[in-house]
């Protein structure tokens, strides 16, 4: 598969430094948890390496192995191999659902993927994912419930099959038993050497797809890089340590982020 490289990633939005000086890479066939209290800049640093125009590098690079991706646009870097599942997918009226995929297949194939093809692998993806195929002749998202747009962004992945899978809160708006769907999947999908960088305040999802490491973002910086002790860890005890132990003040600081732990959340209030 791929490596992803970000190196020394400065960021800004509206004038605003959001990421400041952000190194951390994504090796093939790895898992890697993405962490840190609400506002600390961990969606941002998936749309910056997605390629998201709203905002501005000020400095640092962004490589997939050796292509510096930094200056391309959205849809070069999609072709390049980066897929990034939104947290909150837009609806688009007027745009069915099916057309949508078959023009994103397209765009990041090297060769034309006929009709028949297409609507195979589309069966073939849709029952993986337990979703109902009329889902694909409505229009994109547009009344889609929270996790049938969820799964609707986990169809894309399937079918794009992109290198690195960058997954933001893909859990939230899932009842457990899609959670645990979306979860084989992903393990499917690691087996395949495809590499992830996944963002959830869920320690279930966590525990599911068994990352193969965990960073730690506050402040917009990667203030901690380590095993997947690190969600047990925040689960159990929130991010007090990170200021006792290491010394660093939580700029934007969500409370209850502090107290209550990663799995705290809809996911374990249903399990009850």
């Amino acid at each position: 598969m791929a490596t992803l490289r970000i190196e020394n990633l400065h960021v800004t939005v509206e004038g605003k430094e959001i990421l400041k000086g952000v190194t951390v890479s994504i090796k093939e066939n790895e898992t890697v948890a993405l962490l840190g209290p609400n506002g600390h800049g961990k969606s941002t640093l998936l749309n910056v390496i997605m390629g998201h125009p709203r905002y501005q590098i000020t400095e640092g690079k962004i490589y997939l192995d050796d292509v510096d991706l930094t200056n391309m646009t959205t849809d070069e870097r999609a072709r390049a191999g980066l897929f990034l599942a939104l947290q909150n997918p837009s609806e688009v009226p007027g745009v069915i659902n099916s057309d949508f995929l078959r023009a994103a297949v397209n765009a990041t194939s090297e060769e034309r993927v006929s009709t028949y093809k297409f609507y195979k692998m589309l069966d073939n993806a849709t029952k993986e994912l337990k979703m109902p195929f009329d889902l694909a002749t409505r229009s994109l998202n547009e009344g889609f419930s929270g996790g049938e747009k969820k799964r609707n962004e986990i169809l894309q992945l399937l079918l794009l099959n992109p290198k690195i899978a960058m997954l933001d809160e893909i859990d939230s708006g899932l009842d457990v038993d899609a959670i645990q769907i979306v979860a084989d999947v992903i393990k499917k999908e690691k087996g395949n050497g495809r590499s992830f960088l996944v963002i959830s305040h869920y320690a279930r999802l966590f525990d599911l797809i068994q990352p193969t490491r965990a960073i730690v973002m506050i402040n917009g910086r990667i203030v901690l890089d380590g095993s997947p002790e690190l969600i047990k860890r925040i689960d159990q005890t929130g991010y007090e340590f990170i200021k006792t132990e290491l010394g660093i003040e939580i700029e934007k600081e969500d409370a209850s982020m502090n107290t209550v732990s990663i799995g705290s959340c809809a996911v374990k209030d249903s399990i009850k």
